[in-house]
């Protein structure tokens, strides 16, 4: 990989991966993290079917898989998040303010027909080490 090193991230306090891939990468001096949904990990099933009770689940989540990489919320410098119904976006957005008070990264924000087993919310982000 051209020097690149990659190192596999595993985070205890965040559901496991429910399929081929990392719940996050460090490489680069980024961590970049695969979407983080409203699963519970000590149940691995949505915490609640309820747009803010899953979205302060999957910001939860983020923030422990970026804390077993050793870097936090505050160091995202970008994040994509992925509604299953735009229509929940002013939700959202109002309870991702909490996470990101000051400087926050920038994001995307996109309608998606479903995401994996029938979450409403997830998001991915890239944090700086």
């Amino acid at each position: 990989m051209d020097g690149i090193e990659k190192k596999v991230i595993k985070a205890e306090k965040a559901p496991k991966a429910i399929g081929p891939y990392s719940v996050a990468i460090e490489s680069g001096g980024f961590i970049f993290c695969a979407g983080q949904t409203g699963i519970d990990p000590a149940t691995g099933d949505l915490v609640s079917s309820e747009l803010e009770a899953q979205t302060h689940q999957v910001l939860t989540n983020l923030r422990n898989v970026l804390e077993a990489a050793g870097t936090s919320l505050d160091r995202v410098v970008k994040t994509t998040v992925f509604l299953r119904d735009m229509a929940d976006f002013p939700k959202m957005n109002a309870i991702y303010a909490e996470y990101f008070a000051s400087n926050p990264p920038a994001r995307s924000t996109i309608a998606v027909a479903g995401l994996p087993k029938g979450g409403i919310v997830e998001i991915e982000a890239i944090a700086l080490k």
